[in-house]
C-alpha cells in the first residue's frame, strides 16, 4: 500500500510560518525552518512585549502626575494617598492626561487633596 501524506494540510503550515515571516531578512523570510525558528522567537518578543507596553505606560502616567503634582507644591506618593484616604477613584491613566491637558482641573484636584 502507498503511503499517504496529507500534502494539503502541511503545505498550509509551511506557507502560514513562511507568510508570518514576510520581511524577514536573508534565509529568515525564504527557507521555512530557518523561518519557523525567527516567526516562534518573534511570537516570544510579541508576547512579552505586550507586558512591557502596559508597565511603560504605568511608567509614563506616574512621571507625569508627578510632575502635575510637584508644580502644584505636593508630591506624587502624597497626591496618590491623598486620593485614596479621600475615597477618590481616578486611575492614573486619567490623572496624567488631566495632568497634561487640563492643568487647572488637575490643580483643582490636588487642593481638594491637600
Amino acid at each position: 500500500m502507498p503511503r499517504s501524506v496529507n500534502s494539503v494540510a502541511s503545505k498550509r503550515r509551511r506557507t502560514k510560518i513562511l507568510k508570518a515571516a514576510k520581511g524577514y531578512w536573508g534565509a529568515r523570510s525564504k527557507v521555512y525552518t530557518v523561518a519557523k525558528n525567527a516567526v516562534e522567537k518573534a511570537m516570544v518578543y510579541a508576547y512579552i512585549g505586550r507586558k512591557q507596553k502596559k508597565r511603560a505606560f504605568r511608567r509614563l502616567w506616574i512621571a507625569r502626575i508627578n510632575a502635575g503634582a510637584r508644580q502644584n507644591g505636593t508630591t506624587y506618593s502624597r497626591l496618590i494617598h491623598g486620593l485614596h484616604t479621600n475615597n477618590m477613584d481616578l486611575n492614573r491613566k486619567v490623572l496624567a492626561d488631566m495632568a497634561m491637558n487640563h492643568p487647572d482641573v488637575f490643580k483643582q484636584i490636588v487642593d481638594s487633596v491637600k
